[in-house]
């Protein structure tokens, strides 16, 4: 199955503390089905200091799961989800159903 959230995606937060927030996805964790965005779901770690990274609370990224984010609309920035369709010279392209603007280049 084709991915409906990439990596550089910008995405809205559809439930939890977040609720509203928009961010770029940095990284997606298809076996868990989780994504991490950037500036959403920041948590504070107790960092044990290393011989390579000081210690200290240190504010980071967690994962969210995919069924909490939706793609951003390219036209408008709302909350949209992600269909596909076949071009002319047979590539297969993310299209936003809420406008039905392309999404992948």
């Amino acid at each position: 199955m084709a991915a409906k959230i990439k990596k550089g995606d910008k995405v809205v937060v559809l439930a939890g503390r977040d609720k509203g927030k928009t961010g770029e996805v940095l990284k997606v964790i298809p076996t868990e089905t989780r994504a991490i965005v950037r500036g959403v779901n920041v948590v504070m770690r107790h960092q044990r200091q290393t011989q390579s990274q000081e210690g200290g609370i240190i504010r980071k990224e967690a994962a969210i799961h995919l069924s909490n984010i939706a793609l951003a609309d390219p036209k408008d920035g709302k909350a949209t989800r992600v269909g596909f369709k076949v071009l002319d010279d047979g590539r297969k392209v993310r299209v936003a159903t809420r406008s039905g603007e392309q999404i992948d280049g």
